[in-house]
């Protein structure tokens, strides 16, 4: 990368006049995104999948094809033995919880590291699929690449240097000894008499039978990440197909050829394919695909909107002049990114990263701003929020009509709906496959196909034969269920307080995002009631970097051998409830938008408990804020809002 690029930002499209008559067609685009809406609503919202993880009839989709059978399970710690912290995942949250840990005084044989997996990685240990890269520019999306002096070989990394550079970390901090992979959490227990957590691990080498282990742990944390559980939509048919099958994330390569760092699919010459979903996964598989399947069939429900990427080697004398300049690039490039992807104001002279991302300023609509929104300002929010993002989507729209040769099929590749309301996608590939002779998209208007059948997939009384069926149809939203019910884990704090029950209730109250009232020394990362943004792996960081403090300051004030135990108090958690819920109306724009994993396939917008649902909504003002918010905090070196306590 020899110059930095600039992209277009729509400001040629006229803004949208929200009461006038703007037309999509013939009608106005605000009723375009509502009959789109209309075509997705299901009575069964999430309810339509199923977890993998979860079903004994589909279970064998989630089987882990990394790792051989026999591969015996380490216990770094053994059975009845005690950990200072346990931490559930084995992804860039649990890695970064470990660095920033052993940052903060504690040592990597205080630690254990849980995870299902058979190494470290978490979504890019199981999602391996051809084309995988990170949507994210690297340059800020590898954490901790400032203190390992690495540079990433692409501005957006493949999944196999992403892996390979999750394990490089894991090498430098010693990590790989303190992991005990084939695991899952099964359940934590807080012992109220020994102030400290039971932690129960099911143990399952592949090939191998199932046994119990347990382990006693002073603080716990859940980090299990946002996309690790597959999903299937709950289809007629879907165990009667005849030929071969299997979900992305799981990626046949003793089928398709090749291997995640070589994608050449010669397997599939001669073969017609089924490639059912059209997100981000699609998005970035399909053109691997094309190149090498007889006959490709593209299964879309709704279209993503998909920008440009713009992807290029890293040029070595760009990396050192304009991007790792000085101490601290890492934390400011970063920021500036929040701060325009959020729109807040003032925003930094120059825009640091300045890709598709960064003029996409109505992503505030779903992540925040600074600015404030109130029921008195709403309408002019919302009519600023709809003006920028209706001149983006309008661009990334014409982006199909210009790339896609067949006017029709540019036209179903178009999304319509608010920019905010799904993960949008960036490809310079995608839409250009379309072009191809053996490439058939099948578009279902919204509906999702019929039934699979022996020979393959039916839609619309016409049936489909294949010889490969992949299923890309995501993973579990991170937005359902309480940080233990999302990592299949069943968590009971003081006087036996369930985790899953208090969240079920709407109830579950933090600090910060990160802890919980009645759940002593247990960490996590939000999402709820915490700071967001894009880049997952910042945002991971940021509260990681913030536990440790908690957990270190803590340790620390007391007896070498005392016990502490820690918790927010019922004030501090009820006055951050109450900033939650007072600048909830700043997601207003979410109402209404097309179903997906953020709003639980629509299922958000029927909960009748308005006030539960605003204090269980995200910081308000932008995830730079939020940073400056934890930094202030930490500076007053006071642990206020915090209960400590120690025993012997």
């Amino acid at each position: 990368m020899g110059k930095e690029e600039v992209l277009p930002d729509g400001a040629n499209v006229p803004a949208p006049d929200l009461n006038g008559p703007q037309t999509a067609g013939s009608l106005n685009f605000m009723e375009k995104y509502g009959e789109e809406r209309s075509k997705r609503i299901r009575a069964e919202g999430y309810k339509q999948y199923i977890d993998l993880g979860q079903s004994d009839r589909l279970n064998s989709f989630a089987e882990d094809p990394w790792i051989d059978s026999g591969t015996p399970v380490n216990a770094p710690v053994e059975d009845g033995g005690h950990c200072k912290v346990a931490i559930i995942g084995a992804g860039f949250g649990g890695i970064l919880f470990a660095v920033r840990l052993i940052k903060a005084g504690f040592s990597p044989d205080d630690l254990l590291i849980i995870d299902p997996a058979g190494g470290f990685g978490g979504t890019w240990y199981w999602n391996r699929y051809p084309g995988l890269m990170c949507d994210v520019e690297s340059y800020i999306y590898l954490p901790l690449i400032e203190e390992m002096g690495y540079m990433p070989k692409r501005r957006y990394a493949s999944g196999y240097e992403i892996r390979e550079y999750a394990e490089s970390v894991c090498t430098r901090f010693d990590l790989h000894q303190r992991a005990m992979f084939q695991s899952r959490g099964q359940s934590m227990t807080w012992d109220d008499e020994r102030k400290e957590w039971i932690v129960k691990i099911s143990k399952k080498p592949k090939g191998g039978q199932e046994s119990l282990h347990t382990v006693r742990a002073s603080f716990t944390i859940i980090a299990s990440g946002v996309l690790n559980n597959p999903k299937l939509p709950d289809l007629e048919g879907i165990n009667d197909f005849k030929g071969h099958m299997f979900h992305s994330a799981r990626w046949d390569y003793n089928y398709t050829g090749g291997t995640p760092e070589r994608p050449d699919l010669t397997g599939l010459r001669g073969k017609k394919v089924a490639f059912i979903g059209t997100g981000a996964t699609a998005v970035q598989a399909v053109p691997e695909l094309a190149k090498f399947a007889e006959k490709l069939y593209i299964f879309q429900r709704t279209p993503s909107a998909v920008d440009a990427r713009d992807n290029c080697d890293t040029d070595p004398d760009f990396w050192k002049n304009n991007v790792a300049t000085k101490p601290g690039w890492y934390r400011e490039r970063n920021l500036n990114f929040s701060t325009y992807l959020e729109n807040s104001e003032p925003k930094p002279a120059k825009n640091l990263v300045n890709d598709a991302w960064t003029k996409f300023p109505s992503y505030s609509g779903l992540i925040g701003t600074n600015k404030p929104v109130s029921m008195e300002n709403i309408q002019e929010h919302l009519g600023e929020l709809h003006a920028l993002d209706y001149a983006r989507q309008e661009r990334v729209r014409q982006r199909a009509s210009d790339i896609v040769d067949d006017q029709e099929t540019a036209a179903r590749l178009q999304a319509w709906y608010p920019g905010w309301c799904k993960r949008p996608c960036f490809h310079d590939e995608y839409l250009q496959t379309f072009n191809s002779p053996n490439v058939v998209l099948v578009d279902t208007d919204g509906k999702g196909v019929d039934r699979i059948t022996e020979k393959g997939v039916e839609f619309a009384g016409e049936q489909y034969e294949v010889d490969l069926l992949i299923w890309g149809t995501g993973f579990r939203s991170p937005f359902i269920g309480s940080p233990a019910g999302r990592a299949d884990l069943t968590v009971n704090g003081k006087n036996g307080l369930s985790m899953e029950d208090v969240s079920n209730s709407g109830d579950l109250l933090t600090l910060f995002g990160v802890t919980a009232r009645g759940f002593p020394n247990l960490y996590f990362p939000g999402p709820m009631q915490a700071g967001i943004s894009a880049n997952f792996t910042f945002t991971t960081d940021t509260m990681a970097i913030h536990v440790a403090y908690i957990m270190s300051r803590a340790v620390l004030g007391g007896e070498v051998n005392n016990t502490v135990v820690v918790e927010p108090s019922q004030e501090a958690q009820d006055d951050w409830a109450m900033q939650i819920m007072s600048g909830a109306v700043t997601f207003a724009g979410m109402q209404g938008c097309t179903p997906s994993y953020l709003n639980k396939e629509g299922e958000a917008d029927l909960i009748e408990d308005k006030m539960k649902a605003a204090k269980n909504s995200i910081w308000p003002n932008g995830f730079s804020s939020y940073v400056q918010l934890l930094e202030d905090y930490r500076a007053k070196d006071n642990l206020e809002g915090l209960e400590v306590s120690y025993g012997a």
